[in-house]
């Protein structure tokens, strides 16, 4: 199977931001570890911008955390407070110009913008923007929000960001910096994840994830509220609202795949919530075997959960390369004819001869797990079985995850009985919706599931839905059979 077959094989991540207020310490180097541990939320691009009350200096580039910044760069941002940002573009191409943070002026004075999200109106805002002759340089909808500030004629941009806000639809955690001040808000249903800790005595910090304060020895204080914003300064850190909250829809993926296993969210580790899936999946959909094996890494505690429900051995029996990543860009066709193995490598003495349980997190297209399955027959596993820890993915994202259209999704245009005998596996399962909120230890009611059963938390104008959701030469959109969990 040649590589570019496995090519986008699976949900994109969404970007990664991070923000902190610690006037004396050296706030570019404690940003730098903050979006290290967010580095597996995009591999695309890399800032960070400083300010120290009265300047502001910045540094972006393409490439990973790690080849953005040496000593130099970030012996150069010094300041009292730092806001940075880690991209994978969904709105917006691949180049330079879309990196983040974004600077611009309001009033005069200039601010440094980071967005973890995607807005649904991008194209009409764009288009009233450029009729009021805004000067946009780039084709992402971060900078949207940052013109939208930029021309309010509020006196602060605290009331600038509300109104700007009133304007955009969509998923957004923006961090926003000022030479005086590091802000932070959600949007009104909290689709992307923002969080608050605190590194010591009234030196908040900002982060998409637990793990990014973590890292730096911070201590959680709690989530951003939906719709809340948060201002940091001199003068402490106080908390108004942008819009009023709606119903929270956390996007579930941030539990299925997208969030560290290290970190927190709705008041459990995601590690913990990833093994109650692969238990209660077991529950589900049990089946004889000799040996419980995960996809590294994201497959990997569903696996042991699994393992736990049906009592039968977890084992290694996919070796990963981690010197591989995204920074694998362009192989040599030698490399690329490769394809899987050049990532993954079955370990032959674990799985010869046995009746193997594969599990993985999800199935995109589905041409990734194919070829695992064939590698574990190569290495000669006598059964292999494939068991999902989430529901089949059959609609795209418009909210900051880059999902493939909605022809390209296995689950839009198979079922499941159909994507086993793709897949090769001698059988295949996922775990249902019902099962995958309780495992999360929270309600349906808290969570965007678009991805998984079509109903969107957002009214997405028509002609974007129509470049997802419309099946290649059809005019109707996809239907979802919520009946067929299993092909066993």
């Amino acid at each position: 199977m040649d590589s570019e077959d496995l090519k986008n094989d699976c949900m994109e991540e969404a970007c990664g931001v991070f923000g902190i207020w610690a006037p004396g310490e050296s706030v570019a180097k404690l940003t730098y570890l903050g979006l290290f541990a967010l580095q597996h939320r995009g591999q695309e691009s890399a800032g960070i911008a400083v300010a120290d009350g009265k300047e502001m200096k910045h540094h972006k580039e393409m490439g990973l955390v790690s080849q953005v910044f040496k000593d130099l760069e970030l012996a150069r941002l010094t300041g009292d407070h730092a806001i940075g940002h880690v991209r994978y573009s969904t709105t917006g191409s691949s180049y330079w110009e879309n990196a983040q943070p974004i600077i611009s002026e309001f009033a005069g004075t200039p601010f440094a913008l980071a967005h973890n999200g995607n807005l649904v109106n991008t194209e009409m805002l764009r288009a009233e923007l450029s009729d009021r002759d805004r000067d946009l340089k780039t084709t992402s909808d971060s900078e949207v929000i940052a013109e939208l500030i930029a021309e309010s004629t509020y006196p602060t941009i605290e009331e600038a960001i509300i109104e700007a806000c009133s304007r955009i639809n969509g998923a957004y955690s923006v961090v926003i910096m000022t030479p005086t001040s590091v802000i932070g808000f959600r949007d009104p249903r909290g689709i992307r994840p923002l969080v608050l800790g605190n590194m010591g005595e009234d030196q908040p910090i900002l982060s998409s994830e637990t793990a990014g304060i973590d890292i730096v020895g911070g201590e959680f204080v709690r989530e951003i509220e939906p719709g809340e914003m948060l201002v940091i300064d001199e003068d402490g850190l106080r908390s108004m609202r942008v819009a009023p909250k709606d119903e929270s829809s956390l996007c579930i993926f941030e539990f299925i795949y997208f969030a560290r296993p290290d970190s927190k969210m709705l008041g459990t580790t995601l590690y913990q919530a990833r093994r109650r899936m692969g238990r209660t999946l077991a529950l589900e959909s049990p089946v004889p075997a000799d040996i419980i094996i995960g996809v590294p890494d994201s497959g990997t505690p569903a696996a042991i959960g699994y393992a736990e429900g049906i009592g039968i051995p977890f084992g290694e029996g996919l070796i990963k390369n981690r010197y591989i990543g995204r920074t694998f860009i362009q192989p040599n066709q030698t490399i690329r004819e490769l394809g899987i193995r050049v990532k993954l490598n079955p370990l032959s003495e674990a799985v010869a001869g046995r009746r193997v349980v594969v599990v993985d997190d999800s199935i995109v297209r589905g041409n990734t797990s194919r070829a695992i399955v064939q590698m574990l027959r190569d290495a000669g596993a006598l059964e292999v079985h494939m068991r999902i820890s989430s529901p089949p993915v059959a609609w795209p994202c418009f909210f900051g995850i880059d999902t493939a259209d909605s022809d390209s999704l296995i689950a839009s245009v198979k079922s499941v009985e159909e994507i086993g005998e793709f897949l090769g596996a001698d059988s295949l399962s996922y775990l249902s919706i019902d099962g995958l909120i309780r495992a999360t230890g929270n309600s349906k009611e808290s969570f965007c599931c678009a991805c998984l059963n079509g109903e969107y938390p957002i009214e997405i104008p028509e002609d974007l839905k129509m470049t997802k959701l419309k099946l290649e030469g059809s005019e109707e959109e996809p239907e979802l059979d919520h009946t067929r969990q299993s092909a066993s």
